[in-house]
């Protein structure tokens, strides 16, 4: 299938900064309602106002590319050789507690592989996105909706195997990840929440994050392919094979995201 991929960059670019400005109002107001989905998961309004503006958009766009959305169980049934894959409120539990580690995750997957995505991070004005040609970069600015602002190509460290910086989920983290992160020679860790982490090892502001605990496509294709267009990785724990999309049900299994040079045949 040919796709413009100049045109969905714009889409997407523009449907993410759309889908956060419904997020932060619904954000900066007194209250908001919380419910539990089917898996004890939170969902909140925010979300699925979040989710009605995106995949309208992508549908009105992008007819011909199959959709699947966190937030309509129906779309989880699709099975499409490329697709588009949406997380409209990753960190749904930063939004509650207010912590503003969340973003707006869109990504295309090709045969497998996410080669476009953005990530938005509203409530820290940051985001991040593969061109046309799949780089990746960082936008500045203000985010006009139809107009691109001032970007900076990003890159993944080099890392100093001797003194590693980590960043590991800020509410998923766990006595697993832990061990895994000791086995390395670690200068210094940080937390974040959502898929910023993939964006952190994109910038070279940490060299890997690992993932020992469960994560869904919707969740990581937009980071996976900001980070790939960084030049970074993003690996299966249990055979450090590249992590693939399209899988039954969804599910990822156990992962690192890094930069190479790594050694992770050692642990």
């Amino acid at each position: 299938m040919a796709i413009n991929y100049d045109a969905l960059m714009h889409a997407m670019r523009r449907l993410a900064l759309q889908a956060g400005d419904k997020i932060m109002e619904i954000y900066h107001a007194d209250d908001f309602n919380v419910r539990a989905k089917s898996d004890d998961s939170p969902v909140t309004a925010a979300d699925e106002a979040a989710d009605a503006l995106i995949s309208a958009g992508l549908r009105a766009a992008f007819p011909e590319l199959a959709l699947i959305t966190e937030e309509q169980a129906d779309t989880h049934k699709l099975t499409a050789r490329d697709f588009l894959i949406v997380d409209p409120l990753d960190g749904t539990k930063e939004f509650i507690h207010r912590r503003g580690d969340f973003t707006v995750n869109i990504a295309l997957v090709e045969d497998g592989v996410p080669t476009r995505g953005v990530v938005y991070a509203p409530a820290k004005d940051r985001l991040f996105y593969t061109d046309a040609t799949g780089q990746s970069v960082e936008e500045t600015g203000d985010f006009a909706k139809d107009t691109i602002g001032a970007t900076t190509p990003i890159h993944v460290s080099t890392p100093d195997t001797d003194a590693l910086m980590v960043v590991a989920s800020k509410s998923h983290r766990d006595q697993a990840t832990d061990d895994y992160i000791n086995r390395y020679a670690v200068k210094d860790s940080k937390s974040a929440g959502s898929s910023l982490k993939f964006c952190l090892v994109a910038t070279g502001e940490a060299d890997f994050y690992p993932r020992l605990g469960r994560t869904m496509e919707w969740d990581t294709a937009a980071g996976h392919a900001v980070l790939t267009g960084a030049g970074g990785q993003v690996l299966r724990l249990d055979n450090l094979q590249t992590l693939t999309y399209g899988k039954p049900t969804f599910a990822n299994p156990f992962f690192v995201a890094t930069a190479p040079g790594i050694d992770l045949t050692t642990v």
